[in-house]
């Protein structure tokens, strides 16, 4: 059987050529990628190998980019990516989990075999897998090199989107729509957290016309009661009550690319203050979407939304939204622009958002987020679910 590849080998030789551009004006001779995400958007490669150091090397001077990891997943290098044999590197098996030595101390040696003992090389310093220990063995493998943050050269260049990107995305809000409409439908009293979870990860995986879906890189989350005061609880075995509120965040990844949800259910009738909560988030995240258009940027648009919620009396300090695309666990978050206050990011066509319009009071909380695209005519909306404070009777 042969592995299907996300992308056509060219779609991954232009974003080599623009991330070299990226590196040739920061200065970098050689950037040292460890984010699996970045790792997967340069070459394809794509494996549940992230719990061990690996990297991809990309060197001005070198055509094809180096995969550097375990030694059993090379095979998963030469399966999912377009690399050359004499650049797919295996370290060591007995460097997994040393107590003294390091995958690393083995990368040193690879780039001064390479010629690169001098380069100036950039890092990811606030990967969520780049530990503090592997930069040590990096720094003391390179002592003539120069070695600095690359400051996500590589998400940055990830921000906009390719149309072969989109199409992901948007069968990411496929599958997404669908997962929560069903997960709406299993929401009754005396229901079981765990039940309802348990559907959604069905459903995330079935797709669509035999269109897959990959794990998510957050699991999903609900919170009922007077833990919509707070975003991030995942389930229990708690039935549902006969009255009250239950929101849920969760996503749908297709080929890894994510698109993220958030509804807020209430079993009977709602009070009055939820009720008006609800419509603010709904008016301002709908306003806000329709200025998200080539051009503004990214705090222009939270203060559309900001606009709202004072005319209605409420604020929120945390940021309204932040780019989405490609990821693995532990975030759908590409780390780059947010939608808040001082981020003067100009959002362009083919940028993708997910506008996280939760508001956690202190007894009780509410979200209606949505994924979008950028597009001339505003924020294109990746789901298709009741944009509503939804009522089970």
């Amino acid at each position: 059987m042969v592995y299907k590849k996300p992308f056509v080998k060219e779609e991954y030789d232009k974003r080599i050529i623009s991330v070299k551009k990226s590196m040739q004006d920061a200065g970098f001779d050689l950037l040292i990628c460890q984010d699996p995400a970045s790792m997967n958007w340069l070459t394809g490669f794509d494996g549940w190998s992230f719990y061990t150091p690996q990297a991809i090397l990309v060197h001005l001077e070198e055509s094809a980019p180096i995969w550097f990891g375990r030694a059993q997943d090379a095979k998963s290098a030469r399966i999912t990516t377009d690399i050359p044999d004499n650049n797919i590197i295996g370290f060591s098996e007995h460097l997994v989990h040393h107590r003294s030595e390091h995958p690393f101390d083995e990368l040193a040696e690879l780039v001064v075999s390479r010629g690169w003992g001098r380069a100036h090389i950039g890092v990811e310093l606030d990967a969520h897998y780049y530990t503090a220990r592997a930069h040590r063995h990096i720094v003391n493998g390179l002592p003539n090199a120069t070695i600095s943050d690359n400051r996500e050269i590589v998400n940055w260049a990830r921000l906009i989107k390719s149309d072969a990107e989109l199409i992901y995305m948007r069968e990411a809000g496929r599958i997404v729509t669908d997962t929560m409409n069903k997960a709406i439908s299993r929401i009754k009293p005396g229901v079981r957290q765990y039940e309802i979870i348990a559907d959604v990860y069905h459903t995330q995986t079935m797709g669509f016309d035999h269109k897959f879906g990959d794990y998510t890189s957050l699991c999903p989350l609900i919170q009922v009661g007077e833990g919509t005061s707070t975003p991030h609880l995942t389930w229990t075995d708690e039935p549902l009550p006969n009255q009250g509120l239950v929101v849920m965040e969760i996503a749908a990844a297709r080929r890894h690319y994510h698109a993220p949800l958030t509804r807020t259910m209430h079993l009977g009738k709602p009070p009055a203050d939820i009720a008006k909560l609800a419509q603010v988030i709904v008016e301002g995240g709908d306003r806000a979407m329709a200025a998200a258009r080539p051009g503004v940027t990214c705090e222009e648009v939270e203060a559309v939304w900001q606009t709202v919620l004072k005319r209605h009396g409420y604020t929120k300090e945390s940021r309204v939204g932040y780019s989405i695309g490609l990821n693995y666990p532990p975030d759908w978050g590409e780390r780059t622009a947010s939608l808040r206050p001082g981020d003067s990011t100009v959002m362009q066509a083919g940028m993708c958002f997910h506008f996280q319009s939760g508001m956690w009071l202190s007894d009780y909380g509410a979200a209606i987020s949505e994924p979008f695209v950028v597009t001339e005519q505003g924020g294109e909306r990746l789901s298709d679910v009741a944009r509503e404070l939804i009522v089970i009777s």
